[in-house]
């Protein structure tokens, strides 16, 4: 491992010298300088961890360099050195940066341990930003993927109200990665080390909600045979996620209102407590309609809404249908190392780009999956898509296909989307050939003649 870089700079050479040499015994790497201008040429060619200056000099003075480096090198740390009466500019000094001072005349060992400090501290904000970078990369450019102009806006916007404590109101259609984007903005946060709690307002019956929230005590209603802790009160410190915020009950409205404002509330039979609580919402509601037709209190829906992040469904967005193929891909070759099914053909891919994804990213990654469970190998092709991928939105067939200027083989194209045909009419009826049959309005005998001809058979 090398050595921790150390820069002095004092005018005063007893001091400079004696520093320098208990340093450098200290196992330090130690550079020392007499003036401001100096110290200022060295950092053009060179990296310090920590910089030790005097902060009354002839030229370049050390609140100058204090500055110079909090803007230039923010991870570096300065430590100030002053003379007896210059206390207030010692503190000036930290309010530009500088990680602490130590007044003249001190000891070596006092030094030392300012020195273990700084430096300790500075490997820590390291490391911290090695662990926030490794959570970026997991949650958001793994999980959330997009290239779009409409996914970058939202990368921003998770980068930005990730370290805030501010209240977030997610909106988007049904499988578009609200539920990732709260991930992200969780485990980005200075919250990250507690809970992230989810409740899903919709599906829990209106008679339960409130004690799932708030909790209860034992015998403040029928059934309620023990004290119990509600979301909040698990959530406390951390994260809770409301999602299908739009389905809450306008009765328990209000007391959601109330946490917002007090951040307190009361378990169902229990007395006021306090709680430390990030809200994060969502809905593929319009809350605004929603307040319009008085389904949601007004005044809870811009308590929410404090940072709005939308999520735009996949049909305005086409341009990430190819990486959300690509990763799908590669996740369920990780998961399966027996499958070694490689991209995805252009006019597979023309297919899916022409299609509008009312199910969003879930209803492609559901596809992807279906597809390469069946396939052992090779590209994804057109005969291995779903028959309402050809389909417009009456139902009507079309088939139209860009035929390349070097011609393309008709045979083999209307076999392929034959065998496509065959295979989803067996993954509809989960392999039973009657009614495959029937589906297809063919005989069943018709039927496994092709299966056979295009040795069809059902995966183990």
């Amino acid at each position: 491992m090398s050595l921790k870089k150390i820069l002095i700079i004092d005018d005063e050479s007893s001091c400079r010298i004696a520093l320098g040499k208990f340093l450098t015994k200290e196992n330090y790497d130690v550079k020392s300088v007499r003036k401001g201008e100096e110290a200022l040429e060295l950092f053009k060619n060179q990296h310090f961890d920590l910089v030790i200056t005097d902060l009354k000099m002839p030229d370049v003075d050390g609140m100058e360099i204090v500055s110079f480096i909090s803007k230039n090198f923010p991870e570096t740390h300065s430590i100030v050195m002053t003379g007896f009466g210059s206390i207030e500019s010692s503190i000036e000094a930290l309010k530009r940066g500088a990680f602490h001072y130590i007044t003249k005349p001190f000891r070596l060992e006092e030094i030392k341990n300012l020195v273990q400090k700084a430096i300790g501290e500075k490997e820590l904000q390291k490391a911290n930003q090695l662990y926030r970078k490794e959570l970026q990369a997991t949650y958001q450019f793994e999980n959330i993927i997009g290239e779009s102009r409409k996914m970058k806006d939202v990368f921003e916007l998770i980068e930005k109200v990730a370290v805030t404590d501010c209240t977030v109101l997610i909106t988007g259609e049904s499988g578009t990665g609200k539920e990732l984007v709260v991930r992200a903005i969780h485990y980005n946060s200075l919250r990250s080390k507690k809970p992230l709690v989810t409740v899903n307002c919709g599906a829990i019956p209106e008679s339960l909600l409130e004690s799932e929230l708030f909790g209860h005590m034992k015998g403040s209603f029928t059934g309620a045979i023990s004290n119990r802790e509600g979301r909040f009160e698990t959530a406390d410190k951390g994260t809770l996620f409301l999602d299908e915020i739009g389905s809450m009950p306008f009765a328990l409205q209000v007391k959601l209102l109330r946490v917002l404002q007090t951040k307190s509330f009361d378990p169902v039979g229990g007395k006021t407590r306090q709680v430390d609580v990030r809200i994060i919402a969502a809905t593929n509601r319009d809350l605004e309609q929603a307040v319009n037709k008085n389904e949601f209190r007004e005044d809870l829906f811009y308590r929410l809404n404090v940072i709005p992040i939308h999520i735009a469904p996949l049909r305005e967005r086409k341009e990430d249908i190819p990486l959300l193929i690509d990763h799908f891909v590669k996740n369920f070759n990780k998961r399966n190392p027996n499958k070694k099914v490689s991209g995805i053909s252009g006019e597979a891919l023309r297919i899916m780009l022409d299609y509008d994804w009312p199910g969003n990213v879930r209803q492609l990654e559901n596809i992807i999956e279906r597809i390469l469970i069946l396939k052992e190998k090779g590209g994804i092709l057109p005969k291995d898509l779903p028959l309402k991928m050809y389909q417009d939105q009456n139902g009507k067939k079309h088939f139209d296909v860009s035929i390349p200027e070097d011609g393309l083989d008709f045979n083999n194209m209307i076999d392929e989307f034959e065998e496509n045909i065959l295979r989803q009419a067996l993954h509809q009826t989960k392999w039973n050939q009657n009614k495959a049959a029937k589906l297809l309005k063919l005989k069943r005998t018709t039927l496994i003649e092709k299966l056979k001809r295009k040795k069809i058979s059902k995966p183990l």
